[in-house]
């Protein structure tokens, strides 16, 4: 049984095929494009697949929600999320053209047709969607700032559209703005007895609209 399957009891068998496909896909794109620090490139599937997975904790997506990833990287959180919730959309941006050429082949590989890669900044993305993602990419007010014209104002989900950022450390300062709009939880209460993740890392929610 794959970690992933240790915490997510529910995945059809195509799903925990393509999560079993994820460690030798970015292996193999790792040593032609270095997307992931090469010191952690084994620790993939915790500290990168589970770390995305725990967005899958705090919420789960209803179908036709539409999520864009911001400063995506190598696709984290998204592909991983894309592959837990395949009747979902979601839209996977970086500014840097090599990561979202790995991004395409990674999702090709995976036969993932819900996702679609973009190469741009933030600031000039369009469109609407119900949920923005992102992964350490900056300062929560600095991202929040760059991406809230992103969130639609139709909602569709239990939880209202917003963004929804993986950090870690004393985020103490941070949170301030977002006392009243924002909630948070420790990954480690998802994942326990994962060291990793008792390093004060977090799944932050905060509500636009």
């Amino acid at each position: 049984m794959s970690i992933v399957e240790t915490y997510f009891r529910d995945l059809t068998e195509k799903q925990k095929e393509q999560y079993d496909m994820l460690q030798p896909l970015y292996d193999d794109w790792n040593s032609k494009i270095n997307v992931i620090s090469r010191k952690d490139i084994g620790q993939l599937m915790t500290h990168h697949v589970l770390h995305a997975l725990a967005i899958a904790k705090y919420t789960r997506f209803t179908p036709g929600t539409r999520i864009a990833d911001i400063g995506t990287g190598g696709g984290f959180p998204g592909i991983p999320l894309a592959i837990m919730f395949p009747d979902c959309e979601f839209t996977l941006v970086d500014s840097i053209g090599k990561k979202i050429k790995v991004v395409e082949e990674v999702s090709k590989s995976l036969g993932l047709t819900n996702v679609t890669a973009i190469k741009s900044r933030s600031e000039e993305l369009k469109g609407e969607f119900d949920f923005v993602t992102g992964r350490g990419v900056t300062k929560l007010p600095e991202f929040v700032q760059q991406t809230r014209h992103l969130i639609s104002r139709k909602q569709r989900n239990a939880v209202m559209n917003g963004i929804l950022y993986l950090k870690g450390g004393d985020l103490s300062a941070e949170l301030q703005p977002f006392r009243k709009t924002g909630a948070w939880c420790d990954i480690a209460t998802y994942f326990p007895g994962i060291e990793y993740f008792e390093e004060d890392k977090k799944v932050v929610y905060i509500e636009i609209y």
